[in-house]
């Protein structure tokens, strides 16, 4: 936690997932890493023909990808850099709305097709959004493509629970995954009940439990998952 920013960010990003593959089949379990643009469309079925192919049928999905370039109305905002905020556009937003809501809705509707071609009666789906998908300032077309994940999260579970499909939403708070300054670790810490700033581990054991048979009746529901930071009113 000493260490931070937007350029560690950025690596870490870049690395590969061979040594999470490594880990986990190493441990006895089965995984595999393929890199894929969610925002071609194309891509969404050939994902699921792969885990078929590699791991079996596809009973618990969990949507996790996300697209992210700050953007703002207000041109006092704005700023130049890599990092930078951006004016918000007509190409951005579709950007951040074709990976962060069409492809999870596409991963949705493709998971249900062959749920049902299967005759499956057990499933979960999981999607991960943000506490800060209400409003966002200086991000604000993430925040309304993560916002939007939540209203058809909701749609989904109302017509696949007659299959015995639970979907429910994951909104983590503030997590380091390298992006934090050590000062912005500081005053999070501060200003979060439970005294930290979360880490990856944290977000995925409340994952770990909604994909759970203890879950069973919960479905529709969308979790902030952040120590506090944000509260559900």
């Amino acid at each position: 936690m000493g260490v931070g920013g937007d350029k560690l960010y950025r690596a870490n990003q870049q690395r590969s997932a061979d040594a999470l593959v490594h880990r986990i089949t190493s441990r006895g379990g089965g995984a595999f890493a393929h890199e894929a643009d969610l925002g071609d469309v194309s891509n969404i079925p050939r994902l699921f023909d792969l885990c078929e192919e590699k791991l079996g049928p596809v009973d618990i999905l969990v949507n996790n990808h996300t697209h992210c370039v700050p953007e703002t109305f207000d041109p006092a905002l704005a700023s130049d850099g890599g990092g930078g905020v951006k004016p918000v556009s007509a190409e951005g937003i579709d950007q951040h709305h074709a990976v962060n809501t069409r492809a999870y809705v596409l991963m949705m509707s493709e998971y249900l097709q062959r749920y049902l071609k299967r005759k499956a009666r057990w499933g979960r789906i999981i999607n991960v959004s943000t506490d800060a998908a209400h409003a966002h300032t200086a991000n604000i077309s993430y925040a309304a493509s993560k916002h939007a994940i939540e209203s058809y999260s909701r749609s989904a579970a109302a017509e696949m629970g007659r299959y015995g499909i639970t979907v429910n939403i994951v909104a983590p708070g503030p997590i380091q995954t390298g992006y934090l300054e050590p000062g912005q670790v500081h005053e999070i810490a501060g200003n979060t009940p439970l005294g930290r700033v979360g880490e990856a581990a944290d977000v995925a054991d409340v994952i770990v439990f909604l994909a759970s048979e203890q879950a069973r009746w919960l479905t529709g529901q969308l979790l902030y998952a952040g120590g506090g930071w944000r509260m559900h009113q």
